[in-house]
C-alpha cells in the first residue's frame, strides 16, 4: 500500500492580516490561523490517491502547540495520522532550518508507518511565500522533486511509476518519474473537499502524535531554529498608500449622466464630435 505524506502549515489568514504602522510588523493579535491554501491542494490530492488506490496519508506540521488544530483539520477531511514537530528549539527557523527538521521528520516517519513514497507540499506559503521548503526537503531526503504540478496524470501503483503536467512560465511540462517523489501543488491541481461528518467526528476526539527534540537523537541543534538559519531581513516597510481622487456626477437622466461622464474624462469637445451634445 502507498504511504503518502502532506506536509502544512497553519499560517494567519491573509485577509485578516494588518500591518503595524510604526514597527511595520504583522499584527497577528485577533487573526485567525489557517491551514495553507495551497498544502490543502496537496491533502486533496493525496487523498484522491487514497480512495482511487488506497494509501496511507499522513500529515507532518511543524509549528507551536496551537497547530494540532490544523492537524485536527486535515483528519477530519480524510487523513490517517497526524505529526506536529514542536520544540522552543524550533523557533524562528528560517526555510533552511525548517527543511531540515521537516526532512528528519518524514524520515521518521516513514521508519515508523513504512517506508514514504510521495510527499505532497503546495507551492509556497502565504506568509512566507518562498516556495523554498519543498525542494529543500526534497534534497535532503534525496527525493525526484516535482514543483508547479497542475495535474497527476497517471499512477502506477506496482511499478511506482506517476506521471504529472508542470505548469512553467512558457508551457506545460509533462513528466514521468519514479517514486519517492516529492510534489509542490498548484492551485490548479484539484479542489478541496469539505470534511465529512464522520471524518469530524473522528477529529474532535483524535490528539496527533507531537515530536520534540528529544524524538530525534542524532538532530544537528545548530542546524535549528534561530541558530540554523541564516537568512537576514535587512529592511522590512509598508508601502505609502495611494491617494485616489474621485468624483461624484449626478444628473436627472442617464443621457445627461453619460455627457457628464464624457465631459469629465475627454472635455467637452468629443461628445460634440461624435454629435451627443
Amino acid at each position: 500500500m502507498l504511504h503518502i505524506v502532506v506536509c502544512i502549515k497553519q499560517v494567519p489568514d491573509s485577509r485578516e492580516i494588518r500591518i503595524d504602522p510604526k514597527t511595520n510588523t504583522l499584527i497577528r493579535q485577533g487573526v485567525p490561523a489557517i491551514v495553507n491554501f495551497y498544502d490543502l491542494h496537496g491533502l486533496e490530492e493525496a487523498l484522491r490517491i487514497k480512495d482511487e488506490f488506497g494509501a496511507r496519508v499522513t500529515v507532518v506540521s511543524m509549528g507551536p502547540p496551537s497547530a494540532d488544530k490544523a492537524l485536527k483539520q486535515c483528519v477530519a477531511m480524510g487523513a490517517d495520522e497526524g505529526v506536529l514537530i514542536s520544540d522552543r528549539a524550533f523557533a524562528g527557523a528560517d526555510t533552511l532550518a525548517t527543511s531540515y527538521v521537516v526532512a528528519l521528520a518524514i524520515d521518521k516517519v516513514g521508519k515508523e508507518w513504512g517506508p514514504v513514497d510521495i510527499v505532497f507540499c503546495g507551492k509556497q506559503t502565504l506568509d512566507g511565500d518562498t516556495g523554498q521548503v519543498g525542494p529543500g526537503v526534497a534534497c535532503r531526503l534525496d527525493f525526484d522533486q516535482l514543483t508547479y504540478v497542475e495535474k497527476v496524470e497517471h499512477l502506477d501503483d506496482s511499478k511506482k511509476e506517476i506521471i504529472v503536467h508542470r505548469h512553467l512560465e512558457d508551457g506545460v511540462e509533462r513528466v514521468k518519474t519514479k517514486m519517492p517523489v516529492l510534489i509542490t501543488a498548484l492551485a490548479e491541481l484539484n479542489k478541496p473537499r469539505r470534511a465529512a461528518l464522520p471524518g469530524v467526528l473522528k477529529s474532535v476526539r483524535y490528539q496527533p502524535v507531537v515530536w520534540t527534540t528529544n524524538d530525534f537523537p542524532d538532530i544537528d541543534r545548530a542546524k535549528i531554529g534561530l541558530k540554523g538559519s541564516p537568512t537576514i531581513v535587512g529592511k522590512t516597510w509598508v508601502p505609502e498608500p495611494k491617494k485616489v481622487d474621485t468624483q461624484m456626477l449626478t444628473a436627472d437622466s442617464t443621457d445627461k449622466l453619460a455627457n457628464e461622464l464624457l465631459d469629465s474624462l475627454f472635455g467637452t469637445e468629443l461628445p460634440a464630435k461624435l454629435g451627443w451634445a
